[in-house]
């Protein structure tokens, strides 16, 4: 290749036109890129639900918040409630917001374990505005609230937003249905995608967004799939809308069954439902009847069944061919991540654009990046699970079930010393991990005992203090319905 000026992209839905509208944003009248897609833009899926970094993307690509709110129904997040994770009768929130006040030698939680040891520290969460105010149902978004928040949102409508967007910007969309792919006889490099209707869509750099098939990815240039089964069975989602019953709160709703867990986002005009299994341990009959019988309000759409396959590509990087979501990997919807993953792909893609043509050196640094980034989400996923104290089958597979070396050594350090950490390269948070980890009933057997050189009667002080701020702060923010509705 000589250079990139002509990008095409394989498939609409979020992941397509998340790539049209940050390649037209951000390159302009420099590439030329044109989308294919051959069904109806959004789909019933599992990507209604986003985490923080999300706020981020949509300034790279001008996105006014209002607009995108009022547009794709979406409401306010500031958290996961897991319910019954644990133990079936037990709740935690994970929230997006910080914990207290760290310092260089002990991150908060070893002050607020020492503070629990001598008796005077409150639950972990009351020392975050963004747990209590997610327990409270309290929200206000801008600069003056200071809270970390994403969004639930309506994937078909998000679509619709980002075409509108992107076709005003100069995208071409070509739709039909992709008949095969053309390859160059020298190089091996996708050339071109020729359509039923004998269109070729000829291009310099592919991006495939065809999903679980990979068409371009897998199916043409032979990229092979590394499987997790082994750590995360869960292999099916049954996804429903149902009408809205009551006021939206601000967080997703995890809610463990026998065999894996449901789903419940809720938007300003509807709920999104759905149940993740296992189908070694429960059936899609099953699945879907208990589905149905745990839902709230009428149902909008029939359920549908999405069978997935946890794991990824070994290259998201091929030739001139990049993977994205889920033809790139999927770990599963449970923290929220398929839309952040889809994100910073591209983020990288940008900030290494072969403009003088691919370059074996850059695709093999978006290939480690993309790697190590998917393999945090995995580990944290798997945190979830094998730090359960259930007993059904499934739930007891997977508190047996080898570990990842990396996830392991994770766990080993928390249990021993209470010690989370956050590597340079990796999406969850200290915080992230100290939340899960202590929602999951791991209790440290010790800790930094720095907090002991504090005064006598400062610590509890300090905390007290801290949590007042906490509780002052979310009586001060309106009700987060009421929020949803000025907006």
């Amino acid at each position: 290749m000589t250079g990139v000026r002509r990008v095409v992209i394989a498939g609409g839905g979020t992941a397509g036109w998340l790539a049209a509208a940050m390649l037209t944003k951000q390159l302009g009248a420099m590439v030329a890129v044109t989308l294919v897609e051959s069904e109806e833009i959004g789909t019933v899926g599992v990507g209604e639900s986003t985490i923080p970094t999300v706020r981020a993307f949509h300034q790279l690509i001008g996105v006014d918040e209002r607009d995108f709110v009022r547009a794709t129904g979406a409401s306010f997040k500031l958290g996961i409630s897991f319910e019954g994770w644990s133990r079936p009768d037990e709740r935690y929130l994970h929230s997006f917001g910080s914990i207290g006040q760290s310092t260089w030698m002990a991150d908060f939680h070893h002050f607020w374990l020492e503070a629990r040891a001598q008796g005077s520290a409150e639950e972990i969460g009351r020392y975050c505005v963004e747990h209590e105010a997610a327990r409270a149902e309290r929200f206000a978004g801008g600069a003056e609230a200071g809270l970390n928040y994403a969004y639930h949102f309506d994937a078909a409508r998000y679509a619709r937003y980002l075409r509108e967007r992107c076709e005003a910007d100069g995208l071409t969309r070509v739709e039909g249905k992709i008949a095969r792919v053309e390859r160059d006889g020298e190089s091996g490099d996708i050339a071109a995608l020729v359509m039923e209707d004998g269109t070729r869509v000829a291009g310099d750099l592919f991006l495939d967004c065809t999903g679980f098939r990979a068409l371009l990815l897998g199916e043409t240039l032979g990229v092979d799939y590394e499987h997790w089964a082994a750590w995360l069975p869960t292999n099916r989602a049954i996804a429903v809308q149902t009408e809205a019953t009551g006021p939206a709160v601000p967080y997703t709703r995890a809610i463990a069954h026998d065999a894996g867990w449901q789903w419940r986002i809720p938007l300003q005009h509807r709920l999104g439902n759905g149940i993740v299994y296992a189908s070694d341990y429960l059936s899609d009959d099953e699945a879907q009847a208990r589905l149905l019988g745990s839902v709230t309000g009428k149902t909008l759409i029939d359920p549908r069944v999405i069978r997935f396959r946890t794991g990824r590509r070994v290259k998201a990087w091929e030739r001139n061919c990049v993977g994205l979501s889920l033809a790139g990997g999927f770990v599963e919807p449970l923290e929220s991540t398929s839309i952040h993953l889809i994100m910073i792909a591209l983020t990288r893609l940008l900030q290494l654009f072969p403009f003088d043509g691919v370059s074996e050196a850059a695709a093999g640094r978006f290939n480690d990046m993309a790697r190590r980034e998917i393999e945090g989400v995995r580990d944290f996923i798997i945190l979830h699970y094998t730090l359960n104290q259930r007993d059904e089958p499934f739930w007891q597979r997977m508190r047996d079930m080898p570990l990842p070396d990396s996830l392991a050594t994770r766990i080993a350090l928390f249990r021993e010393g209470a010690q989370a950490f956050q590597a340079s390269d990796e999406l969850f948070t200290i915080t992230s991990w100290v939340q899960v980890m202590l929602g999951q009933k791991l209790t440290p057997q010790a800790h930094n005992r720095v907090a002991r050189m504090m005064p006598e009667g400062r610590l509890q002080q300090t905390l007290g203090q801290l949590a007042a701020n906490v509780a002052g702060a979310v009586r001060g923010l309106p009700a987060h319905q009421a929020y949803l509705d000025r907006v």
